[in-house]
C-alpha cells in the first residue's frame, strides 16, 4: 500500500465510524433506535397517571431519547412518538372504570396483540393491574419488563424471587406508600385528633393500603387510634359509611375513591365523589398522593408519581443504554416526596397553618371543589 493511499484510507475509516457511532455523545450510550411499550393500568385524564407521565418524560429526556418539550407533549398527548432516537408507544387500560373481569382479560389480550405487532425492546408497566395481568404474559420471554406503581412489595405477583434478587426478566420501582408518615404529620397539624377511620373504594389498590395501614395499627406505636374502615364500590353506601363514622372519629385517612359505581353500575368521577367527601366531612384529613391534595386533601406526605416513573425509566434505560440484566436490578421504593398542605381546605376546616416549620409546599386551590 502507498503512503499516499493510508490517509486516504484514515479518512474513510473515521467518516465511517461517523456514521456507525450514534449522534448522542453526551454519555446517553445508544446505538440505535430504541422500541418501547408503555402500558398504565388507568387512564390520562387521571391525576396519578399524569404525574407518573411527566417522570417518564423527564427520565427520557435527561437521557436524550426526547429532544425538546416539544417532543415530550407530543408523546403526552397522542401516547405515541418517533424520532431517529426512540419509538415510544403508550396503552391504557383504564381499569379504575372498565375493572369487571371480562373487561380486564378483553383489555390484556388487546395488549398482547399490539405488543405483537411492536415488538418492542422493553415493556413498561404501570401500576397493579398492568404488572399484575400484563406482567404475567411475558415473565421469562427475551422482552425485558419494568413496572412502577405496584403497592407494598410486587413478589405477590409471581414477577420476581425477591426483591433483592429479581430473577427473571422483570424489576422495577414499588410504592412504600409513606402511610404511617402522614398519620405521624397529620398529628403534628392537628394534636388534637385522637381517633382516625380509613376510607376506600374496594379496588386492589385501595384494599392493599387498608390492610397496610391496618397492619401499622397493630405493629407500630401510632399517634392516634384506627377506629374502622369503609372499603366499598356503591358510591351510595361509602356516602352513608362515611358520614355515619365522621361521628365516631377525629380524622380520616383517605384513600383511593376510583372505582365507586351509582346504583345504575355507572362509574362515580373521583372528583365528583371528592366533592362530596369534602362539603360534608369536616374533619382533618390525610392522603398518600399528591393527586389528592390536589383534589382538596388537607395533608400529604407525597409517594410521588412522579419518582415512580422517573425511576422505572431510569432502570429501563439502564438496560437498554448499559446493557444491565433485569434480574440483577434490585427492586426499590423511591424516597418520600414533600409534605404538601391544602390551604383551602385548611380555611373551610378552620386550621390556622402559619409558621407551620415541617410544610414543603402548599397547594391553594381544591380541583374537586372547583365549578
Amino acid at each position: 500500500m502507498s503512503r499516499t493511499a493510508r490517509p486516504l484510507l484514515t479518512v474513510l475509516a473515521v467518516l465511517l465510524c461517523a456514521v456507525i457511532v450514534p449522534r448522542a455523545q453526551a454519555g446517553t450510550g445508544y446505538y440505535r433506535q430504541f422500541r418501547i411499550f408503555i402500558v398504565s393500568s388507568y387512564h390520562r385524564t387521571y391525576l396519578w397517571s399524569q404525574d407518573v407521565q411527566s417522570g417518564l418524560c423527564a427520565a427520557l429526556l435527561e437521557a436524550g431519547l426526547l429532544s425538546s418539550i416539544e417532543e415530550q407533549n407530543e408523546f403526552t398527548e397522542k401516547d405515541v412518538l418517533e424520532n431517529e432516537r426512540v419509538v415510544l408507544r403508550k396503552v391504557w387500560m383504564d381499569t379504575k372504570r372498565k375493572n369487571s373481569r371480562r373487561q380486564i382479560a378483553d383489555a390484556v389480550a388487546q395488549i398482547v396483540k399490539e405488543v405483537e405487532e411492536f415488538r418492542p425492546d422493553i415493556i413498561l408497566l404501570g401500576d397493579d393491574n398492568a404488572s399484575n395481568y400484563v406482567g404475567n404474559q411475558y415473565i421469562d420471554t427475551p422482552i425485558p419488563v419494568v413496572f412502577w406503581g405496584v403497592n407494598g412489595l410486587p413478589v405477590r405477583y409471581g414477577l420476581i424471587d425477591s426483591v433483592e434478587r429479581p430473577g427473571h426478566n422483570v424489576t422495577g420501582v414499588y410504592q412504600a406508600g409513606y402511610l404511617q408518615e402522614n398519620i405521624v404529620f397529620l398529628k403534628k397539624l392537628v394534636p388534637d385528633i385522637r381517633t382516625m377511620a380509613i376510607l376506600s373504594d374496594d379496588s386492589p389498590t385501595g384494599r392493599s393500603k387498608v390492610k397496610a395501614i391496618e397492619r401499622l395499627a397493630e405493629t407500630e406505636d401510632l399517634p392516634v387510634k384506627i377506629i374502622g374502615s369503609v372499603v366499598t364500590n356503591a358510591y351510595e353506601e361509602w356516602k352513608e359509611r362515611a358520614l355515619r363514622m365522621s361521628k365516631k372519629v377525629d380524622s380520616f385517612f383517605v384513600l383511593n375513591h376510583n372505582t365507586l359505581k351509582d346504583v345504575n353500575g355507572s362509574a362515580v368521577d373521583q372528583l365528583e365523589a371528592g366533592r362530596w367527601y369534602l362539603e360534608n366531612i369536616r374533619k382533618p384529613d390525610c392522603a398518600q398522593e399528591k393527586q389528592f391534595a390536589q383534589e382538596g386533601i388537607l395533608l400529604v406526605v407525597d409517594d410521588s408519581g412522579f419518582k415512580q416513573g422517573f425511576d422505572a425509566m431510569k432502570i429501563a434505560l439502564d438496560i437498554l443504554l448499559k446493557g444491565q440484566d433485569p434480574a440483577l436490578i434490585s427492586v426499590t421504593a423511591p424516597t418520600r416526596g414533600p409534605v404538601i398542605i391544602n390551604r383551602r381546605r385548611a380555611e373551610m376546616l378552620g386550621l390556622d397553618i402559619s409558621g407551620i416549620d415541617f410544610i414543603e409546599q402548599y397547594i391553594d386551590e381544591a380541583m374537586a371543589l372547583q365549578p
